[in-house]
């Protein structure tokens, strides 16, 4: 049996050309990255622009107080380097601390739930080791958009409508930022960000008296990390406010915690697949079970790894089950031993446990000189209040279908061979209260963290919550040929790994793939607050078919139907090292993905 053929039809083509592709989940920001192209910058300035511009216009999505994962290699050096902007937790950010707070668990939004915001510090350390241009001109496109406005997403609206009664009652500088006088903007409508354009006005200025490129964009690294952003985020989160648990709580996050924080390089983490290598961050993030998925689906025939039959969405599935259990059992940001848990006899242990039932059962695998840990399981949670706020978690897909948003995703390529693929999340506008002077909030990373002993997860000062921004870098021969990401939670690696499935076993071109019904288990714990799981639990696009939905669940998988159109937010750019070709294609689900490209 074969693999399902392509459809014919695509939403829109897969782009072709020579000088350079951008694709990302807002066309300004994909606009504002060609044009960098277009002017002579390389892609390091195009992600770095358009990341900015992101923090604009998919406020709901992501923010200057959140996080940033991002994959590259560059012309010179086709070795996958690991961008880290995910900050780690806070000195005071103690297990015993929340637990005399009243919590069960990190709350999902509120200041508690801060990490230091890593996202700006990483895009200008990018920017000053391999981009070209002065930040001043990085930043213009961002500055225009927050001081002369930009049409706003219904996306946007409708999430400030969701939290407009959190707003109004308990946050109330977010409602003085995003409806004013009680109002709430109406799509289309043009919005602005006064304050943020200071700040960003702020980092430009901090460099003037540098003599080099290099030396004002480390003064304005110095400026967002000692100057007003920390001191105002500080004091500002001194004040006790509202939680996701329903209770008023003060932050933890101090000047201190933002000083000591730099974003880093890291080497990938990578695994043979099919003639392709694929590279993904250490097990601080989510990115190798993506790669034990693949590991442990290796051993199939080609009939079993086909997203769209019966028999490939279940052993997908099952696949991706143990892997994630392994996810939650090991990783974090100590010592892992991926060696073991990515290695062919330990994949073909965790491949002898699928059946031809669907399992309902938290499945880590036993590795030597490890206790795997077995994470608080619930189906549901009402926290030790009884009462639970709104906006909460990262904007995702609901265990129901509902489509809520997602997070950011960038991919650039130029004609010289530089490749970006970057993640930015967090610090979207529902996470916690508006700080009047910086125009944005801090993110809500920490929720991924456990108050629990026992976890390389457990909640720990000074390092990273186990993030789920997982971008992904593709190469054969060495040589980089595909940067993809998705933004979505929990389900990130999963479309991921369908787009994968479909072009490297397939044969299926980067739209066709992208437009390939979707599908994801929600049998694992999840990454958001409240942390709960659905055993046996799995979300399909409903154009998966009746035929194959009825036969996933005849096999014991609880099966939510969602829209035709409504999982995975991939983006992704590639080089064939043959011809030079570039491409580039985008996710048409939400309709603001876009790429653009010549």
């Amino acid at each position: 049996m074969g693999f399902t053929p392509a459809p014919a039809f695509t939403t829109r083509p897969t782009l072709q050309g020579r000088f350079g592709m951008s694709a990302s989940t807002h066309w300004l920001a994909t606009a504002s990255a060609q044009a960098v192209l277009e002017r002579g910058g390389n892609a390091f300035d195009a992600s770095v622009a358009a990341a900015f511009v992101l923090h604009v216009v998919e406020p709901h999505l992501n923010g200057p107080g959140g996080d940033l994962v991002a994959l590259f290699a560059t012309a010179g050096d086709p070795t996958p380097v690991v961008l880290s902007g995910q900050g780690p937790a806070p000195a005071a950010a103690t297990p015993e601390h929340y637990r005399a707070e009243g919590l069960e668990l990190v709350p999902g939004s509120g200041s508690l739930a801060a990490a230091v915001p890593g996202a700006v510090d990483a895009w200008l350390l990018l920017l000053k080791d391999h981009g070209t241009w002065e930040l001043s001109d990085v930043l213009a496109f961002a500055i225009e958009y927050a001081e002369e406005g930009h049409p706003v997403l219904e996306r946007v609206c409708a999430t400030i409508r969701t939290v407009a009664p959190l707003f109004a009652e308990h946050w109330p500088t977010s409602a003085e930022h995003w409806m004013p006088g009680g109002r709430i903007p109406e799509p289309g409508e043009l919005i602005t960000n006064p304050a943020y354009a200071r700040v960003l006005r702020g980092l430009i200025g901090a460099g003037d008296a540098a003599a080099t490129r290099e030396e004002r964009i480390e003064a304005a690294r110095r400026e967002w990390a000692t100057g007003t952003v920390a001191q105002a985020a500080s004091a500002f989160v001194r004040t006790p406010h509202r939680h996701s648990d329903g209770g008023d709580h003060a932050g933890v996050i101090a000047e201190n915690d933002f000083a000591a924080y730099r974003a880093g390089y890291e080497d990938a983490v990578t695994l043979e697949f099919r003639g392709h290598t694929l590279a993904k961050t250490g097990a601080w993030g989510q990115g190798p079970a993506l790669l034990a998925t693949l590991a442990i689906l290796d051993g199939f025939d080609d009939a079993h790894l086909d997203p769209s039959t019966a028999l490939g969405a279940h052993t997908i599935l099952e696949a991706q089950k143990l892997a994630y259990a392994d996810r939650d059992a090991y990783f974090g940001d100590a010592g892992v031993p991926l060696d073991t848990l990515l290695s062919p006899g330990y994949a073909a242990e965790r491949r002898s446990l699928i059946g031809e039932r669907a399992s309902a059962e938290f499945r880590p695998g036993r590795i030597p000189g490890a206790e795997p840990f077995l994470p608080p399981l619930r189906t549901e949670y009402t926290p030790p209040s009884g009462v639970a706020a709104e906006g909460v978690g990262e904007p995702t897909v609901s265990r129901s279908g509902e489509t809520r948003g997602d997070t950011c995703h960038i991919d650039v390529i130029d004609r010289w061979g530089n490749i970006v693929s970057a993640t930015p999340s967090g610090g979207w506008l529902q996470s916690s209260p508006t700080i009047p002077e910086l125009g944005f909030c801090l993110g809500t990373r920490l929720q991924m963290t456990w108050l629990e002993p026992g976890s390389a997860s457990t909640l720990t000062p000074g390092k990273r919550p186990r993030t789920t921004l997982t971008p992904t870098l593709v190469l054969r021969d060495g040589v980089p040929v595909t940067a993809l990401g998705s933004p979505g939670g929990d389900q990130q690696d999963q479309w991921q790994l369908l787009y994968l499935l479909r072009t490297l076993v397939g044969g299926y071109t980067p739209q066709q793939a992208i437009d390939a019904p979707a599908l994801h288990t929600t049998s694992i714990a999840e990454s958001f607050w409240p942390r709960t799981w659905v055993p046996a639990g799995a979300v399909v696009e409903a154009r998966l078919g009746d035929e194959v939905i009825a036969e996933l669940e005849s096999r014991g998988h609880r099966v939510t139907r969602a829209g035709d159109w409504s999982l995975g937010r991939l983006s992704s750019v590639g080089r064939d090292p043959q011809t030079g070709v570039l491409s580039a294609a985008a996710n048409p689900r939400g309709m603001q993905g876009y790429a653009a490209g010549r």
